[in-house]
């Protein structure tokens, strides 16, 4: 097991996965930070605490190593982790569970929180680093809800909880990379856009990758409108053609086509809403559409693709730039035919999925798409869902 070095910086990082030894956990280290991951893992754990060392392996064109050093492993579910929380040598503590998540880990941060504030151990930041909008206002309810009154005060004066947006494509080993379980594959782009204005502390030492930014909507939405809503059509659509891996979806010209589409629709809305230069974002676009046909990430489109109720909320992925596209009266031909794959994600493995498919048995497809997405029957977006959803269908068939 690793101990930090003498008065070295430390960051509590709540999920040891690959998103966070591959990303977040990886830049911290290597910015110098003594990290210590949470995780529930027993296994997990015994594994960071019997390696001096992990390897993150970028995939790309001329692949190359990243070895990381100076981290620990602690279980979330015991008072370890809290008494990690209120050293006065933490200075950030970050997550990547999944959004599902957050409530769980609330009680453990909460906890060392308050042995925090009774050690007077100074000011922290908190981001968590999910794929959802407004993670960390979401974890911060959830840890205000175990703080008294006093405590909250306290909390609102010392403690930054700042959204952010993530961006690093991580996928699903597909073998181990060598002998140690802790090597992780990630693709050589990454991007942490953190909001400036909700940090209580400074970033001491600046984490290598992360952008500090006043303007983090624009990212947010920049990036859940095009890297996440291109993924998602791009599973659901690969899936419709019986294809099992995202970079084989795009090689489809008839996917392509579609994904490409849908981008351009959603960023001529982004354009009209962020004023960002229209070429500019096509050519961002082309860059996340390369990233997704990478095939060294071999990226499964039923991984991309879980929890297709969650993509098709209100303001995510799916959903979130067609209404916007509606709004500035643009089409949205090619993002009706990504809704509408996403109701032919039949994935047994996938609790969602099952419950998708369930509802659509059950009600019929007019009505389903009328209960998650909020187009009412006879509007032009319903019609559009409709169609497209009734094509694939066949071509699923």
């Amino acid at each position: 097991m690793q101990e930090p070095r003498r008065n070295q910086p430390q960051a509590v990082h709540f999920g040891a996965g690959n998103i966070g030894r591959g990303f977040i956990g990886a830049l911290l280290s290597e910015s110098g930070y003594f990290v210590v991951f949470a995780d529930v893992d027993k296994k997990l754990i015994k594994e960071l605490n019997s390696h001096e060392s992990y390897e993150v392996h970028v995939l790309d064109e001329k692949e190359r190593t990243e070895e990381i050093h100076s981290f620990t492993g602690a279980s979330s579910q015991t008072n370890e982790v809290s008494h990690f929380i209120a050293s006065p040598h933490t200075r950030i503590i970050t997550t990547a569970v999944g959004p599902n998540i957050l409530e769980n880990i609330a009680p453990a941060i909460a906890k060392g929180l308050k042995e925090r504030r009774v050690a007077n151990a100074g000011r922290l930041n908190i981001i968590a680093c999910e794929n959802m909008v407004g993670q960390t206002e979401a974890l911060g309810k959830f840890v205000r809800s175990h703080l008294s009154e006093e405590e909250n005060t306290w909390l609102s004066e010392n403690i930054g909880f700042a959204n952010c947006s993530v961006d690093r494509i991580v996928p699903a080993p597909s073998s181990p990379h060598a002998e140690n379980p802790l090597d992780v594959g990630v693709e050589d782009f990454s991007e942490w856009a953190v909001d400036q204005a909700a940090l209580r502390a400074p970033i001491d030492p600046p984490v290598q990758g992360m952008t500090l930014t006043g303007s983090l909507q624009a990212y947010i939405e920049r990036k859940l409108f095009t890297l996440n809503c291109g993924h998602a059509i791009t599973a659901y659509l690969g899936f419709v053609h019986g294809l099992d891996r995202v970079d084989q979806a795009l090689a489809n010209e008839e996917v392509l086509e579609d994904v490409r589409g849908a981008l351009r629709e959603g960023g001529a809305a982004l354009v009209k809403k962020h004023g960002f230069d229209a070429k500019e974002h096509e050519r961002y676009v082309e860059r996340v559409l390369a990233r997704f046909a990478n095939p060294k990430l071999h990226d499964d489109v039923e991984r991309v693709g879980r929890q297709p109720l969650r993509k098709l909320a209100k303001g995510d992925r799916l959903l979130g730039p067609t209404v916007m596209a509606r709004e500035y009266d643009l089409p949205i031909d090619h993002l009706a035919r990504g809704i509408a794959a996403a109701f032919l994600f039949d994935v047994k493995g996938d609790p969602q999925s099952v419950e998708l498919t369930r509802k659509v048995d059950q009600v019929g497809i007019e009505r389903a798409i009328t209960e998650y997405t909020g187009f009412d029957a006879g509007s032009d977006e319903h019609a559009k869902i409709v169609s497209a959803y009734k094509e694939l269908k066949e071509k699923r068939s």
